[in-house]
């Protein structure tokens, strides 16, 4: 056995999860900046290549240069297949090989596949990830086939499928590429568009655990509580979302004032679901009033759901805070949702993950505002759809500086793995100590 062969068998899976991500955005940059992958008469950098690399495989949506133009049909396969591999983790398509093979799949192959969903147990693991594998094929082939009749109205049949295969793989993995070069804005008042898009996009951010609870349902005719919060507070952000956008925009004539009412509902609808996590649009976001553009900052930092496509700090964090500070204003010693009670290591890491999502936002935003020549909101805004994998901009991302570009491939891998991931993958666990320091009391407030 090799040296390098013993190390690795002794990494942990969040070691594995970065290492593999690091992997696959190297081979995607190095495939990308093949003569083949470019149209006639373009060429891509090797900053531009890394940066489309990495922010495919971290299904963020990003951009330097117009997808539909610049690549061929080669380099438009490979982007959407890094999507693909990014938004369900590469350990999926791993498991995949590996049953296709009939191999057995090991105990420390089951811990890396708990930690890239973010499973509470290994116990059933495969076979949630089987679900998993069949719910993609199933819904992106449905979409698909919806799609390419819709489009092919105004289309040939080839080019409706291939346009719908493309969006239906990038809508339901979150990934926010498009081939349009405008997103989706020529069919903001396309009814089934927005509805299939809609649909695509929610059902990968949910989260794998809670689509297959979802498929046992009629069955088990019960919800764990994740399933329950993920649910509720995915609808709640969703029409609450709608309903500002629309106040917000509504008299805008550059966005919803020059759409049918119709139209109107459509593209507020898609919005709120889109800020979330995918990063499409069917409206110009520069165009978009500045209360607009920063409450869409809020929707974009809280993400989609554990375990699925989406990124943010998650809809589950942002309940459980939610919880958390409602009890301390009503003086209860218990965070409690559905009547449970939340554990206190569970506050905690919430509280973690969003100090350590916003000490990012704010270190990128100020360093970007030293290295590029913008106004802030767009800086700030482009920030916080890296660090969330969301993808919409504000046209800043393929003005930016080399620098600015590699700072938010950094940013963008980062907020696909998660930063707590990234420092477990870097630094060593300790056991907890044996001993406890006597309490201390601070005044707070």
């Amino acid at each position: 056995m090799t040296a390098w062969r013993k190390r690795t068998l002794h990494w942990t899976p969040a070691r594995v999860l970065v290492t593999g991500f690091l992997f696959i955005i190297t081979i995607g940059a190095i495939l990308l900046k093949l003569p083949i992958s470019t149209a006639p008469g373009h060429s891509l950098s090797i900053v531009d290549a890394l940066f489309t690399a990495t922010s495919a495989v971290c299904v963020t949506g990003l951009v330097v240069v117009d997808i539909g133009t610049t690549f061929s049909a080669f380099g438009q396969g490979v982007i959407i297949s890094l999507v693909q591999i990014g938004g369900i983790g590469f350990m999926s398509v791993a498991l995949l090989f590996y049953l296709m093979l009939g191999k057995r799949i090991s105990l420390r192959e089951r811990l890396i596949l708990q930690e890239s969903i973010n499973a509470n147990s290994m116990e059933g693991i495969v076979r949630t990830i089987k679900r998993v594998i069949i719910f993609v094929f199933v819904i992106q082939g449905t979409a698909t086939v919806i799609l390419m009749l819709h489009w092919s109205s105004h289309m040939s049949l080839t080019q409706a499928f291939y346009y719908a295969l493309f969006h239906s793989v990038s809508l339901f993995n979150n990934g926010g590429f498009d081939l349009f070069g405008s997103s989706f804005q020529q069919y903001a008042g396309d009814f089934l568009t927005n509805l299939i898009a809609f649909l695509l996009v929610l059902s990968g951010g949910l989260g794998f655990i809670v689509l297959a609870e979802l498929y046992d349902y009629p069955k088990s005719r019960r919800l764990s509580l994740h399933s329950k919060v993920v649910l509720s507070m995915s609808a709640l952000l969703v029409v609450v979302g709608a309903i500002f956008i629309f106040i917000f925009e509504v008299t805008n004539p550059n966005t919803l004032g020059s759409l049918t009412w119709d139209g109107k509902l459509y593209a507020s609808f898609f919005q709120s679901i889109s800020a979330r996590s995918s990063g499409t649009a069917t409206l110009d976001i520069a165009d978009m009033r500045q209360v607009t553009q920063f409450f869409l900052i809020i929707l974009m930092f809280i993400g989609a759901s554990p375990g699925s496509a989406g990124g943010g700090i998650k809809t589950t964090t942002f309940a459980i805070l939610l919880a958390a500070v409602y009890a301390m204003l009503r003086g209860r010693e218990d965070a409690v949702l559905f009547r449970h009670r939340l554990a206190k290591d569970q506050i905690v890491k919430a509280l973690t993950i969003i100090f350590l999502a916003l000490f990012m936002v704010l270190s990128v935003s100020m360093l970007l505002a030293v290295t590029e020549d913008e106004p802030f909101i767009s800086i700030l805004f482009d920030t916080v759809s890296a660090v969330a994998t969301v993808g919409m901009s504000m046209g800043l991302t393929p003005e930016m500086t080399p620098f600015g570009k590699l700072v938010i491939c950094m940013t963008m891998f980062i907020g696909r793995i998660g930063p707590m991931t990234l420092a477990y993958a870097l630094g060593n666990r300790k056991e907890q100590s044996l001993f406890r320091y006597p309490e201390g009391k601070i005044m707070i407030g």
